[in-house]
């Protein structure tokens, strides 16, 4: 019982450190909770991805997943997707008529899921650092392994639960359609830099 406590406190603070970070999930995630759009949905989304991706790791699937060329094809693909994300946050950006704080409150559920997913699993880095990575630490623990994993989901409900929901509590300075602009700029950045890495990786 020690062991397994160990190990999912292991596998919590594992997880913090890898998802804690500018990303494109993070920033998709950071901007919807900002606009309090379908947040409880992308939050499932991303931490139940995680959770899936955690158990192919552990159970060893890690070692097919980062080798051959579908990782090459998610990485030419993914890239291509925040490239052109980041394209149409450039365009909100150099667009402050379009930045009110109601604007795309319209944008359906449907689009919102659907991004998300993009964002989660078109990521080649996704499969080195949370399969491969993480499969390789948590099976360092032997028997314990799975409750490395249980450590590492918990830390992607706890991080994305509180990207999400907390991010209503910069409501005053995103009332300001100039903040918007900051924002939806470092987004273009972090998007095109991302996707142009991936591309050049590959």
């Amino acid at each position: 019982m020690h062991g397994a406590l160990i190990a999912a406190a292991a596998g919590l603070g594992t997880g913090l450190s890898l998802i804690v970070a500018i990303g494109a999930q993070n920033a998709f995630v950071l901007r919807q909770g900002i606009r309090r759009q379908h947040v409880p949905a992308i939050v499932v989304i991303c931490a139940l991805s995680d959770a899936v991706l955690i158990v192919l790791g552990i159970g060893g699937i890690g070692a097919v997943a980062g080798n051959g060329p579908a990782i090459t094809v998610i990485a030419w693909v993914g890239g291509a997707f925040l490239i052109g994300y980041g394209l149409m946050a450039a365009r909100r950006a150099l667009r402050p008529d379009r930045l009110e704080p109601g604007e795309d409150t319209s944008r359906s559920l449907r689009a919102s899921v659907l991004t998300c997913l993009a964002l989660t699993w078109l990521n080649p880095h996704v499969y080195l650092d949370t399969v491969l990575l993480l499969g390789s630490v948590a099976n360092s623990y032997g028997t314990a392994r799975w409750s490395f994993g249980v450590g590492a989901a918990c830390a992607s409900v706890l991080w994305f639960s509180g990207l999400g929901f907390g991010a209503r509590l910069l409501d005053r300075f995103f009332a300001r359609p100039r903040s918007w602009r900051a924002l939806d700029a470092a987004i273009a950045v972090t998007m095109a830099t991302l996707g142009s890495m991936m591309l050049a990786e590959h």
